[in-house]
């Protein structure tokens, strides 16, 4: 069997060599004793404690609206196959590829952990996001629960949170949200990329479809929740033209605000996501990549700060421009929702302050 072999329901059949690892290990699939046919089907997804000791991160990027974040879980079993996420695993010495999905490290201890970090002195009262870099409503959650558990202290020390998600999975906790927006505390944003199934499924396989998506917006929405759209990540060439489309959508669930991204495919991302091109839009891989490159400074992710995330040149001047103009008419070039931390129970007696996403 080869390799290559798309495994049902995952976003990579590949495990690429760890660009931090001397050794790579491959299999021989013609050798009857390296191959398991279960495996190669159907491979299992495998949940492994992370034992981390804190549980909030920070950065110090000018390219998104928060400043600290908190992330259950390690890997995704969305398996989205342009995930800039991937190479993370590798930090862990796994691989961008298959391992990313299907091996998932798992912060049991993260609702305890936020609480001793909020509850420290040194603390101060900021917007957490939560999914800054893996979705921290992907499948687990619904059996794990870890990112409730986080909501609830949250919710407890009215810490203001942000939360992105490709997951239905979100509207299961509509309750405290509705709590937290009781103080200005909370923004939902479930991000699209695009409303036709079959993409959808096939770009990001294990998440939810558009519909379920919308759906999610519609319910935050009736409960008087903050939610907005992220069209996220436009893939020129392959969905930017939804984008218009996605927008509407999106403000007549209910959406208030929005945002966009352009799609960037760093290290081992970009031969993974070439694979997927190989499979699933072969006629459409030369220009998809060809835009990509044009949006990213002749690569296909440039790392640098203010161009990342919206890339740069004329194919990105031409989203920038169409997404005001569609946000606009869709009533949603809002601005992200102001959040406040000057509800914040501290232990401590702190002075609060007001800090927001704009």
């Amino acid at each position: 069997m080869d390799e290559s072999t798309w495994h049902t329901g995952r976003g990579t059949a590949l495990n690429p060599q760890n660009r931090f690892e001397q050794t790579h290990t491959k299999r021989d699939w013609t050798d009857p004793d390296q191959w398991n046919p279960d495996e190669q089907s159907a491979p299992t997804t495998e949940f492994l404690p992370d034992r981390t000791k804190s549980v909030i991160t920070y950065n110090d990027s000018p390219d998104i609206p928060f400043d600290a974040s908190v992330n259950p879980y390690r890997g995704c079993e969305h398996g989205c196959s342009y995930c800039y996420a991937r190479p993370y695993h590798e930090y862990l010495g796994l691989s961008s590829g298959i391992d990313f999905e299907t091996r998932i490290l798992v912060k049991h201890e993260a609702p305890r952990l936020l609480r001793e970090e909020l509850s420290a002195r040194s603390w101060k009262p900021q917007v957490l996001n939560m999914s800054g870099v893996t979705d921290c409503y992907q499948p687990a959650e619904r059996t794990f629960k870890i990112t409730r558990g986080c909501l609830e202290v949250l919710s407890e020390f009215r810490n203001p949170v942000s939360i992105i998600t490709k997951n239905r999975l979100v509207a299961r906790d509509v309750d405290i949200f509705q709590d937290l927006a009781k103080d200005h505390c909370i923004a939902v944003t479930i991000s699209i990329t695009s409303l036709r199934q079959e993409l959808a499924q096939a770009l990001e396989p294990r998440a939810s479809v558009p519909a379920a998506r919308l759906a999610a917006i519609r319910t935050l929405a009736d409960a008087g929740v903050p939610v907005g759209v992220n069209v996220a990540p436009m893939i020129p060439g392959l969905s930017d033209h939804e984008m218009p489309l996605i927008l509407r959508a999106a403000a007549d669930a209910g959406a208030s605000y929005a945002g966009f991204t352009v799609v960037r495919l760093p290290h081992a991302v970009k031969d993974l996501f070439a694979g997927w091109l190989d499979r699933h839009a072969p006629a459409a891989k030369a220009k998809v990549l060809s835009r990509i490159s044009d949006c990213q400074g002749g690569t296909l992710s440039d790392p640098n700060f203010g161009k990342r995330m919206r890339g740069q040149g004329p194919h990105a001047e031409v989203l920038a421009n169409q997404f005001r103009i569609h946000a606009q008419r869709a009533g949603l070039l809002n601005g992200w929702p102001h959040l406040s931390a000057d509800g914040f129970r501290s232990p401590h007696g702190k002075q609060l302050s007001l800090f927001d996403i704009a």
